[in-house]
């Protein structure tokens, strides 16, 4: 029997797969955490300078000795003195977190799919939960800068490979339930923090606080086992067979005769491995159209997403508050995902360039709504219902990419689409400042970006209902849909398929 055949056996999501989705979703609150640490702990509370008979202070030794900080906040800011000309390492810890997360996207991604979802992911998680703690007790700015690194790399690698998990313990027809959870628990983990951070007031406690988390997901994974998805692309049918034979039991199912197809391990070490990997997303016809397409998408997401938000949450209040609204206001993207890719009428493709074309329908129509309207029409509602239509995109982003890699090199693919999907957030903050030209530029560059990453992902096949790719050589398969399907294409694909028998 073939994989999707023997989850049928084993139980698509059994109580068993239910216990370890669950380990890998609530992973997602620890991780959370850590990517909105930056927003409370390096917070900037009021202050005054006295002035002195000779002026402005001039050196920053001298500021510190007349800086009153008048807000009762303990932070990076306060502890450090970061103001003034020091202002800077606050935004530039954020963004080496950021740049973090870009390297481990790229690093991360193939290691997986070279050697095991489950090392990578326990190894990153581990080094994780150790530099959170770097972070917590750093004596000076520059420890705590490189840690903040160091976290980066590690959260954006284990992101993709526990998403990955997350699809790959379960039969096909969960991804879209299990890839939503994901995103979802996210969401509400920043939610979470938000309400921590109110609670927990000194900034290395809080640190402390949010990092431990991490260290119970890491003891409740260890005994997760190895995708036999994964193992089975590998060629390790036997290994596979154990894995899926071990969920059977622990679901209260027999599948002592469970025997899976013989996919010919030889073949698909020297075949598949040897050309999997970043540069097969280059060289492979198929692979290559398709990583183009959604590295676009991806990009246009995450600009929309960020440059949304920092229009969106330029409000007064409280900081706390301010960011729960910030995960809170996704949640009902989350539901709306659910009920429109299992739809036949909807499914993956027509629902992401849907929800992209109303992000960018949304932030067209700013530019008709006057400044001084009321609450139920105004520019923020509307750029709020763009995030809300861009986060479900976003969502289903992840779960449509991840069906349309084969899984000997799913993750490899969604470590590309994550570095283009970075490239889009580190762009963001820079497209407000286009309201120099015109103060209708920015949202124009939403509108836009939306708009044609949500016709240019029509172009990608449906994968609703249809058969999972495991190996590079099914992918090729003439039954399977193609971006851009032509007899070109189907020619260059032949020939490649040729130069690598």
């Amino acid at each position: 029997m073939d994989l999707e055949d023997a989850f049928q056996v084993v139980g698509e999501f059994g109580p068993y797969q239910k216990r370890a989705v669950a380990v890998l979703v609530l992973t997602q609150v620890y991780m959370a955490c850590q990517s909105m640490l930056i927003v409370l702990v390096g917070s900037t509370p009021e202050y005054r300078i006295e002035q002195q008979k000779s002026g402005v202070p001039s050196s920053q030794q001298e500021l510190l000795q007349h800086v009153t900080f008048t807000e009762d906040i303990d932070s990076i800011v306060t502890e450090w003195f970061l103001i003034k000309q020091q202002a800077y390492k606050v935004s530039l810890a954020g963004s080496l977190f950021f740049a973090g997360l870009l390297i481990g996207n790229i690093v991360f991604g193939p290691l997986s799919d070279r050697i095991g979802r489950r090392p990578v992911y326990l190894t990153g998680l581990f080094f994780e939960v150790i530099f959170g703690y770097v972070t917590a007790l750093a004596p000076n700015y520059e420890v705590f800068a490189v840690s903040r690194l160091l976290v980066g790399l590690m959260n954006g690698g284990i992101g993709l490979v526990c998403f990955v998990l997350t699809q790959e313990y379960v039969g096909k027809s969960y991804w879209a339930m299990t890839g939503t959870l994901t995103s979802m628990t996210f969401a509400v983990g920043i939610a979470l923090f938000g309400a921590l951070g109110y609670f927990i007031r000194p900034w290395r406690s809080l640190a402390t606080v949010a990092n431990s988390s991490g260290v119970l997901f890491f003891l409740l994974s260890v005994t997760l086992p190895e995708s036999p998805r994964w193992l089975y692309s590998q060629g390790q049918t036997e290994r596979a067979e154990e894995v899926l034979r071990y969920m059977a039991l622990r679901n209260g199912k027999t599948a002592n005769h469970l025997m899976l197809q013989r996919v010919g391990a030889a073949k698909v070490r020297n075949h598949d491995n040897r050309g999997a990997g970043v540069l097969q997303l280059v060289i492979h016809p198929v692979l290559r159209l398709r990583t183009m397409v959604l590295m676009y998408v991806w990009y246009a997401c995450s600009l929309v997403y960020y440059g949304l938000t920092l229009g969106a949450t330029e409000t007064s209040g409280s900081r706390y508050v301010n960011v729960a609204m910030y995960g809170l206001v996704e949640l009902p993207a989350y539901p709306l995902c659910i009920y429109f890719i299992n739809k036949h009428w909807a499914g993956r493709r027509k629902s992401m360039a849907s929800f992209l074309c109303l992000a960018g329908s949304a932030c067209l129509c700013t530019m008709f709504i006057p400044e001084n309207t009321g609450t139920l029409l105004s520019v923020t509602s509307l750029a709020l219902l763009g995030k809300l239509m861009v986060s479900a995109a976003f969502n289903i982003a992840y779960v449509y990419t991840s069906e349309l890699y084969p899984t000997v090199i799913r993750n490899a693919g969604l470590g590309v689409c994550s570095m283009s999907c970075r490239v889009g957030g580190i762009l963001a903050p820079f497209v407000p400042s286009m309201r120099a030209l015109h103060t209708s530029m920015p949202f124009t560059v939403f509108c836009l970006s939306g708009l044609s990453a949500g016709c240019l992902g029509l172009l990608l096949p449906e994968t609703l209902n249809g058969p999972t790719a495991e190996t590079l050589e099914e992918l090729s398969s003439p039954s399977r849909g193609r971006v851009l399907e032509s007899k070109a294409l189907l020619y260059e694909d032949n020939k490649w398929k040729s130069n690598n028998k």
